[in-house]
């Protein structure tokens, strides 16, 4: 049985809080790369989702800037999920008999973890303004079970251990 922390505190975060940094396999040689905001964008003005992003992988060099203003968000977890701006594969995902669990980085990774490992989730009062639809909120069913507590968290352990190998 992993060791349980007693509280989670919905910290009302949504998918949009971790496009900061998206880390994705390389078309190019395969190991992980990461998306990133475009450094000769950072005076533009507007919704920083929308600015130009950049790949790059130190594993191969490879390097491309991503232009246009449409997002694709994965669906749900059938399927792999892949990154928005590219649509490359992310590197941090495991598939489950339950689905595909996935995270963009590693504080989206963490906020997964401290959710299912919690015994006590609580959410933000009804009466509090703001996001309701959060990214906890937003989590597949079979995430929120209890009893799938353990094969998730085995789960996420086994995607850190894949950040070790790559």
């Amino acid at each position: 049985m992993a060791l349980l922390s007693g509280r989670f505190r919905d910290p009302r975060s949504t998918e949009y809080d971790f496009l900061g940094l998206i880390m994705v396999r390389c078309p190019g040689c395969g190991k992980a790369a990461r998306v990133v905001p475009a450094p000769e964008d950072c005076d533009a003005g507007g919704q920083p989702v929308f600015r130009l992003r950049r790949l790059v992988c130190r594993g191969c060099g490879l390097s491309r800037v991503r232009s246009g203003r449409s997002l694709r968000f994965s669906p749900g977890t059938a399927q792999p999920a892949t990154d928005p701006y590219f649509g490359l594969p992310l590197w941090l995902q495991l598939e489950t008999r339950h689905g595909w669990l996935w995270a963009y980085n590693l504080q989206h990774l963490d906020v997964i973890h401290r959710f299912v490992q919690a015994t006590l989730r609580e959410r933000a009062p009804w009466y509090d303004t703001g996001q309701k639809m959060t990214l906890v909120a937003r989590l597949p069913a079979w995430i929120k079970r209890a009893k799938n507590r353990d094969e998730i968290l085995r789960a996420i352990s086994r995607i850190h251990a894949s950040l070790l190998a790559a």
